[in-house]
This record gives C-alpha cells, sequence and structure tokens, in this order.
C-alpha cells in the first residue's frame, strides 16, 4: 500500500467479518462467554505512569497495543507542535517498555502526518493494529470543531510508518464535537463499530457516547446515540475491554463523588452487558481507590493473561492532568502475564 494509499483503498482493506450464526446462535454464545467469566479483586490503589510519562503538561488518554508493550497518549508537553499562537497544541506521543512490568521508556512524538499545529487527542488501535483513530480540532477537511480520522501502517511494529490520515466521513463527524474514539470487534458481533462521544456544539464538555457500524465497503454508518449510557451530564471516552461485555466511560452524573465544594467532577463509571447482542446495562460508578473526588477522566481497559488494568487520567492539583493506573486479577489466581 505504502504511501499512495488512497481513502478508497485504504477504506476498502478493512474487510468485515461475516456474522457466525443466526442472532439466537450469537446470543446463546455470548451468554455462555459472560458466564464463563471470572469475578475479579477489588481495583488497586492507583498508580502513577511515572516521570518519564507525567509532566507539568496535560498528559492523558492513555492506549495500549495488544502485547502492552506500546503505550499511545495525548499531551502537549515540550517538544509538540505549537499553534499559531505559539502555544503547544496536544500531539499524539509514543513510548514503549521491555516487557509488562518494566517501566515506560522516554515518549516520543509521532510527528507528521498524524501531529500538527492544531490538537491531535484520544488514540486508539483497531484490532489489528494496522489503524490509528484519533481525535484532531479543525483538521482541514473535516466537518466541524473536533472529527475522528484514521491513518493506516503497512507494519503493525512501525509506530512511524502511518499514512496520511483520512477523515472517517460524515456518518460520524458534524458539525459540532466528536472525540473519544473506542474500536471495538470481535467475531460472534461480526461487524466492526466505534463507540465516541459526540456533542452537537462545538465544545469537549458535555455530549454523549455513539456508536456506529462499518459496512462491508469499509464506510462508517450513520452513528446513533447508545442511550442506556447516556445521561442529562456530561458521558465522554467509551473503552470496551476485549470480550465486549464491559463499557468504561467517564462523567459527571448523578452518583459521582463530590470534590470539596461538593461539587460533581468526573468519575469512571462501567456498564456491562450479558452478550455483545446484548444491551448494555445503567453505568455504576466504579468507586474508590480510582474515583478520588478529584477529576477522574478518559478511562481504558486493557486485559494481559489474568489481569486487567485501567488507564485513566486525574487532574492532579499542581501537576495538571496525570496517567494513573489501577489492577485487579481474577479471585483465586495471582496476578501476571
Amino acid at each position: 500500500m505504502g504511501g499512495t494509499h488512497s481513502l478508497p483503498a485504504s477504506v476498502a482493506s478493512v474487510v468485515l467479518l461475516l456474522a457466525c450464526g443466526n442472532g439466537s446462535d450469537g446470543k446463546i454464545m455470548g451468554t455462555m462467554a459472560a458466564s464463563r467469566a471470572s469475578s475479579f479483586s477489588a481495583w488497586s490503589e492507583p498508580v502513577s505512569l511515572g516521570a518519564t510519562i507525567n509532566t507539568s503538561s496535560n498528559d492523558q488518554q492513555a492506549t495500549l497495543s495488544k502485547d502492552g508493550l506500546t503505550l499511545y497518549f495525548a499531551s502537549n508537553r515540550p517538544g509538540s507542535m505549537p499553534d499559531a499562537t505559539g502555544a503547544r497544541a496536544l500531539d499524539i506521543w509514543v513510548a514503549h517498555r521491555a516487557d509488562i512490568e518494566a517501566p515506560w521508556g522516554e515518549p516520543v512524538n509521532l510527528g507528521a502526518p498524524i501531529n500538527t499545529p492544531l490538537s491531535e487527542f484520544a488514540p486508539a488501535l483497531s484490532r489489528d493494529e494496522h489503524w490509528l483513530f484519533f481525535g484532531s480540532t479543525n483538521r482541514p477537511g473535516g466537518f466541524g470543531s473536533a472529527d475522528i480520522w484514521a491513518s493506516w501502517r503497512d507494519d503493525v511494529h512501525d509506530d512511524f510508518g502511518w499514512q496520511e490520515p483520512v477523515n472517517l466521513g460524515s456518518g460520524i463527524n458534524t458539525p459540532g464535537f466528536e472525540g473519544g474514539p473506542a474500536y471495538f470487534e470481535n467475531d460472534e458481533l461480526g461487524v466492526a463499530e466505534l463507540y465516541y462521544n459526540h456533542n452537537d456544539q462545538p465544545v469537549n464538555a458535555g455530549g454523549d457516547i455513539f456508536v456506529s457500524a462499518q459496512a462491508a465497503d469499509g464506510s462508517w454508518g450513520q452513528g446513533v446515540p447508545v442511550a442506556e449510557l447516556n445521561s442529562t451530564a456530561s458521558d465522554q471516552r467509551p473503552s470496551v475491554n476485549h470480550s465486549g461485555l464491559a463499557i468504561y466511560i467517564f462523567s459527571n452524573r448523578p452518583g459521582s463523588m463530590p470534590d470539596a465544594t461538593g461539587a460533581l467532577p468526573t468519575d469512571i463509571w462501567v456498564s456491562t452487558r450479558g452478550s455483545v447482542l446484548d444491551p448494555w446495562s445503567t453505568p455504576t460508578n466504579v468507586g474508590p481507590p480510582i474515583n478520588s473526588g478529584l477529576p477522574e477522566i478518559h478511562p481504558f481497559i486493557f486485559s494481559h493473561g489474568r489481569t486487567e488494568e485501567l488507564y485513566f487520567g486525574r487532574t492532579v492539583p499542581g501537576s495538571g492532568n496525570d496517567l494513573f493506573v489501577s489492577r485487579r486479577i481474577r479471585v483465586g489466581q495471582s496476578a501476571g502475564p
């Protein structure tokens, strides 16, 4: 595909899986999968991702590769591209580690064509890791204040092989704000879905969780609100776990932990379902130690072996927004990859 990888060819290259069996069979399979799911321990006390990842700048929106050794995130740290005013915009950065328990190495700016003097944020990888989805503000060729874009790479091990991003089109993007993409695909569902947050207004505060299904030609269908996940408050940045049976969002809906003034900051919430064909449950607050009365934002759920890890951002007084991780393990089993 190389550098001549155009929009029609790149979109058409994503071939969807056929649904296995009929809907009833699929629901039975999903229910069986849910029944096999183990109970987990409580979430551990969150720990910072460390001084190489967290700075006095705005560090947010973590996404990991399937093997857990590559971290993509957004930051306006020194080295980010300045905007027209000279201020540093959000760029997407990448860091690596030697193994699942090792510290993260020094992050590197992805550079062009992903990053521009505008803001790029909320990275998310496709299941096969050939596609990088992300949000970008006021990028030429967009529909509104912030749109969702995608870039293809031929080599899934090349963090700097991303091709010119393409806009995901009017099925997803509008004159308002779109961000927080989360790609989900599994054999049972039979189609790829993109969850994301949408706001009719051109601002990132507020809005609801939407989902779009991918058509056979690679285009994205009309996004629709996921009613059971949404509230009258701000509901943003969904993250679906590997099985598709849990989704995490952040929201300042009633039930969030109040701050020192009594106001409701954003918390991390979770919703579950019995199979990928079922509706989501009403979200519940994940509670402490993840939620704290400070703003917690941008969840990303990651599984490896018997362990689940929840990455998220927290606004730390005097330090801006930092990235944290909390771990839990299947009950009765030791931690580890």
